[in-house]
């Protein structure tokens, strides 16, 4: 398959004048919608508000689902790099959110943890992110929601596996 004149790392896509279009389109739209969410920083509503980076909220999410883990795991299973784990944590352990243990099989190893204080703080984040999200949506039938929720999901796997090629095939230019 021939390759992208913008980005040789990826594959060329044929497109008709319509689908530049749409493209155009949803390229604008998820421009929009990143602008909002960062100016949001999808927040939420209330005292919580504006109250946690995306990083720190992604990254207690994570040990919340999935339970105490490594850095080398918690970033591959980020899909970023274990420094910049390392850096993330640093302040969540420094505030309490986060606590370091020892790995329960390996006593040498260290694991993370979210805190109590943690989960508390993240169900504080999550409460008002579902207040915001509620209002947003207000007015959307049930269905709706599903559709826009199972929509951006695959965009955002889709997205994350083109870059997750990207990068298995070197540095972008």
């Amino acid at each position: 398959m021939p390759s992208n004149p913008a980005n040789p790392d990826l594959p060329a896509v044929a497109e008709t004048p319509a689908d530049a279009g749409l493209l155009d389109a949803l390229q604008h739209q998820v421009a929009v919608f990143a602008r909002r969410a960062e100016q949001t920083r999808l927040g939420g509503v209330g005292q919580a508000r504006n109250s946690m980076d995306r990083a720190a909220y992604l990254l207690l999410n994570r040990l919340d689902l999935e339970g105490p883990m490594g850095v080398k795991a918690l970033a591959c299973g980020m899909g970023i790099d274990s420094s910049t784990v390392t850096r993330q944590v640093a302040p969540l352990v420094d505030t309490g959110l986060v606590k370091r243990t020892s790995h329960p099989e390996d006593g040498r190893a260290v694991v993370l943890a979210l805190s109590p204080r943690g989960l508390a703080r993240l169900e504080e984040v999550r409460h008002s992110r579902r207040e915001l999200m509620a209002r947003v949506t207000d007015g959307w039938t049930e269905d709706e929601r599903e559709s826009f929720t199972a929509l951006l999901t695959r965009f955002n796997g889709s997205l994350s596996e083109l870059m997750g090629s990207v990068s298995e095939a070197g540095p972008a230019s």
